[in-house]
């Protein structure tokens, strides 16, 4: 062995010693930000080329490769569109497209496209139902906070990432915008990013931002976001978003809510409250009206003090415009925002969400109808049981409901249908809400659980709940 400074080397003669040298500087200049740093906010002395969404994928789409792409408002339509036209024009196949919610039509799971793409869904949205439930398309039974881990445990390998961001600013920098969630965690394990930069993204902060250095093709395209949101709710939406906000939000809550009409019910029940704060997966436009008020003031927060704290969002122009460059707003990573420890620690944790259906033992069915399958896990067990175990002692675990469907039919019923799958076990359930009451079912024998789901069932349905709890629990429901 010889020393060099402080560092012992072994013997090497020196025309070895000088192939070592220049295989290092040969591994030097072939490094790229793939194998040399995985850190989007690094710059890198790279440029992306700048191509049509279709020159992009001849460039790199290949059969029995895996496409990643971003979802909900940031869904990069153009380029799934090119993508869908390249797969068939190139005679493509068995292409895997992983996505978690994604807006507009998804063209690549049309029937004549099946030998050709097959998308997996981490969480379902509806232009991928009939897919699903046809054969064509997959979907995965998966926590959102536990996506992440799909790709940095190379479960699934992204060969391209298909992103929408910000255009960059005088650094650089771009911003994922309104999709955060997996989106990291997949950009940073995949060989290959295509990135369609719009000018009606917004840019927010937070775990959003990614250096222009790190894509690979850049696709300029201004088509307007997806929209949502603005339907009014329904008398019985309304009456649940009361009950839920005089009885069970305190102030100074931390509130979770996804969008829709009884979150957004909730938070117009809300203008009274103080200090409430924000710590969801997403959020509607609804926030902005108690952020005016001074009613969301997020002081009560340990941790992100005096700051909203989301991860994914899908609204109207006016959500863009809120959450744009606002530093109020904080877009992180799914597998923190969600995390139940992390949610445990929030001061007076009040997690809201809602199902398809629950069965008289407590149990919640939010991800499918019967056999079909609906949605997926999504954030509910999460921030339900995040919320269950608050180390403050007053955590608040809501299921939110309108008691029956448009049929007629009772959301409360004396068995899942045939199939149903469990989202939130009974176990975890505390608080099931419906515009006719409030049950609190933690610590509630089966009987009791009955009694309690029965009380705040459609009146019209409760002989009947009544007749079929005696013939599945042997006993009559009782308090």
């Amino acid at each position: 062995m010889s020393v060099m400074g402080k560092f012992v080397v072994p013997n090497v003669s020196v025309r070895n010693f000088a192939k070592i040298g220049a295989a290092l500087q040969a591994a030097k200049s072939n490094r790229n930000y793939f194998t040399y740093t995985q850190e989007l906010s690094q710059p890198l002395d790279r440029k992306p080329e700048f191509l049509t969404a279709k020159e992009a994928f001849e460039k790199c789409l290949k059969s029995g490769q895996t496409v990643y792409a971003q979802g909900a408002a940031a869904t990069p339509v153009p380029l799934l569109d090119a993508m869908t036209d390249v797969g068939k024009a190139g005679n493509l196949r068995d292409i895997k497209v992983v996505h978690m919610h994604t807006e507009k039509e998804a063209k690549y799971v049309a029937p004549e496209y099946k030998d050709i793409f097959r998308s997996v869904s981490l969480f379902m949205a509806a232009n991928v139902r009939k897919s699903v439930a046809e054969g064509r398309s997959d979907a995965i039974p998966i926590f959102l906070q536990d996506i992440p881990k799909l790709f940095h445990r190379k479960i699934i390998r992204p060969d391209i990432a298909l992103i929408q961001v910000s255009p960059p600013d005088q650094h650089g920098y771009c911003s994922l915008g309104t999709s955060v969630d997996c989106v990291r965690a997949a950009l940073v394990n995949s060989q290959i990013i295509i990135a369609q930069i719009n000018v009606n993204m917004p840019r927010t902060f937070g775990d959003a931002i990614i250096h222009v250095s790190h894509v690979d093709y850049a696709v300029q395209d201004n088509t307007p976001l997806p929209e949502h949101g603005g339907k009014p709710a329904s008398a019985e939406e309304t009456k649940i978003g009361q009950l839920i906000g005089e009885n069970l939000v305190e102030d100074g809550a931390t509130l979770q809510m996804g969008i829709g009409s009884i979150p957004d019910a909730v938070l117009s029940a809300l203008k009274n409250h103080k200090d409430l704060g924000i710590h969801s997966e997403m959020f509607s436009v609804g926030i902005i009206d108690l952020v005016r008020r001074g009613c969301v003031t997020n002081n009560r927060k340990k941790f992100h003090k005096g700051r909203i704290v989301g991860s994914f969002l899908v609204g109207n122009k006016e959500l863009y415009d809120f959450v744009d460059n606002n530093p109020f707003i904080e877009m992180l990573e799914i597998d923190y925002v969600n995390n139940t420890h992390v949610v445990s620690l929030l001061p007076n944790m009040t997690a809201i969400n809602s199902c398809i259906e629950v069965d008289i033992t407590g149990q919640v069915c939010a991800d499918s109808i019967g056999t079909r399958m609906f949605s997926g896990f999504g954030g509910q067990v999460d921030f339900i049981r995040g919320a269950a175990e608050a180390v403050d002692g007053r955590g608040k675990p809501i299921i939110a409901l309108v008691s029956t469907t448009k049929r007629n039919e009772s959301k409360i019923v004396p068995t899942l249908k045939v199939g149903a799958g469990v989202v939130t076990t009974r176990a975890h359930v505390n608080y099931v809400v419906t515009e006719q009451g409030i049950a609190n079912l933690f610590g509630k024998t089966l009987r009791q659980r009955a009694y309690e789901l029965i009380k705040i069932s459609h009146p019209d349905h409760r002989e009947a709940l009544e007749k079929a709890a005696f013939e599945r629990l042997k006993c009559m429901p009782a308090p």
